[in-house]
């Protein structure tokens, strides 16, 4: 099954990684410890939750006023 994945670079260092299909977040210290984490938590999740709708979210951006 192939699933979004949101990658943010963290503050502190390190990686945060976010499933919009799911909700699942996770964290790593590179980019392939927080997919490979965020892919585990993912098959957990999905185990107890099924997906019932196989539609992949579009994924955009926007402009706010005011900020860089």
């Amino acid at each position: 099954m192939e699933l979004s994945a949101i990658l943010t670079q963290a503050p502190e260092g390190g990686y945060f990684a976010f499933n919009p299909e799911t909700g699942t977040t996770t964290q790593g210290e590179t980019l392939e410890e927080a997919l490979a984490n965020l892919s585990e938590a993912t098959e957990l999740y999905l185990e107890e939750f099924p997906l019932t709708f196989h539609a992949r979210p579009l994924l955009t951006t926007f402009h706010v006023a005011g900020h860089a």
